[in-house]
């Protein structure tokens, strides 16, 4: 198979770059009708950017383009559609939907195509389109409103609603328990774990596929151990005891009166077809009754505001150690690093390791002194 063009051949160190990648286990996906390769671990963004796909949607008004800019379920621009028919999925995250045989995904918000989007014509015109123009614009003839409301709906960023029939099925179970810990990060986990040694009746919940939060990104050590061993050693006690729950690709969607919360498992969307077991639901609903609850989300890291840093190629510090630690992706040749703090210069060194090349680490401090 060819080595796609951004896939870097050498890893940050045996256990961490490219950690979550299989290279023995190539996959074929498509995106926008094109058919592109990946690796099983991977997800779409990932994938996308390993083969040097930048544009990966548009802007919601003015149809500028857009790319990933996170690395994880913040991501609030590389939208796309799933599947087709009932199973048709819209506005899925790219950096969410995880890469399996048979996946097709379709950009969103374009026409013709991404690449020419004549939606972008109207940012010529963005004087003239303030913020709820269309609601005073189009107010005569009131007959009308009907065809200026599918021009607007189609002009907008949302993907197209399902018209087919849902063919799969859902379930939902009613729980309860002592804890309940929300994030399987390394604060969820340890709660989980000192609640459990307790002799409690533990629900962890963990929206991605894996536990561990952001520690894989860093070089640290708990309790004289490498963090990713700390977090496998734990998962696994967590997964062994017969009073916790231990939930991956699991939202916690809304938390209520009486510690009663919703959470959200994601079942069938991660597999093939043919790999789906019969009678496995596409989701399950967990109502759950808690007498106390942890919520352990983490932290997303905040973009700097400049001027068009909206545009294909910014990205966030820690989603660029992301793709390159875990997927062994370059976010691309060279870099810039711009930093107000000294995590910077942990992307900019990570990057530098792995033979990207850093053209300039701008830091607006008076005086930085680094990592």
């Amino acid at each position: 198979m060819t080595v796609r063009p951004y896939r870097l051949a050498i890893g940050h160190d045996d256990n961490t770059a490219g950690c979550l990648i299989d290279r023995s286990r190539p996959i074929v996906f498509q995106f926008d009708g094109t058919a592109y390769y990946g690796f099983a671990g991977d997800t779409l963004a990932s994938a996308l950017l390993a083969n040097g796909v930048r544009v990966m949607g548009r802007s919601f008004k003015f149809h500028r383009p857009r790319s990933c800019i996170s690395a994880g379920p913040e991501e609030p621009n590389a939208m796309v559609t799933t599947g087709f028919g009932g199973q048709m999925a819209p506005n899925e995250r790219a950096t969410m939907v995880e890469l399996h045989d048979g996946l097709v995904a379709r950009s969103q918000n374009r026409w013709p195509n991404l690449a020419f989007d004549a939606g972008q014509l109207s940012g010529f015109a963005s004087r003239l389109l303030p913020a709820g123009f269309q609601h005073k614009t189009f107010k005569w003839p009131a007959a009308l409103w009907p065809v200026y409301e599918r021009a607007i709906r189609r002009a907008a960023g949302l993907g197209p609603a399902p018209q087919n029939e849902d063919t799969d099925h859902y379930e939902h179970i009613n729980i309860a328990c002592d804890v309940l810990v929300a994030g399987g990060g390394v604060a969820g986990i340890a709660a989980a774990r000192a609640a459990m040694e307790a002799g409690a009746r533990v629900v962890i919940a963990e929206l991605t596929s894996r536990f561990g939060g952001q520690s894989d990104l860093f070089d640290a050590t708990i309790d004289d151990a490498p963090t990713r061993d700390w977090v496998a050693e734990n998962v696994a006690a967590l997964s062994a005891s017969d009073r916790v729950h231990v939930l991956a690709r699991t939202c916690v969607s809304g938390l209520y009166d009486h510690n009663f919360a919703l959470l959200i498992e994601r079942l069938g969307d991660h597999r093939s077809g043919e790999l789906r077991p019969d009678g496995l639901p596409r989701e399950r609903l967990w109502k759950v009754r808690a007498k106390e609850i942890v919520v352990a989300a983490g932290a997303v890291e905040r973009s700097l505001v400049f001027a068009n840093n909206d545009r294909p190629g910014v990205m966030l510090g820690s989603a660029m150690r992301a793709y390159a630690r875990r997927y062994s992706v370059a976010p691309g040749a060279t870099g810039v690093i711009f930093a107000n703090n000294d995590d910077g210069y942990r992307t900019a060194r990570d990057l530098h390791d792995l033979g990207i090349e850093i053209a300039r680490v701008v830091d607006i401090r008076r005086e930085p002194q680094g990592p």
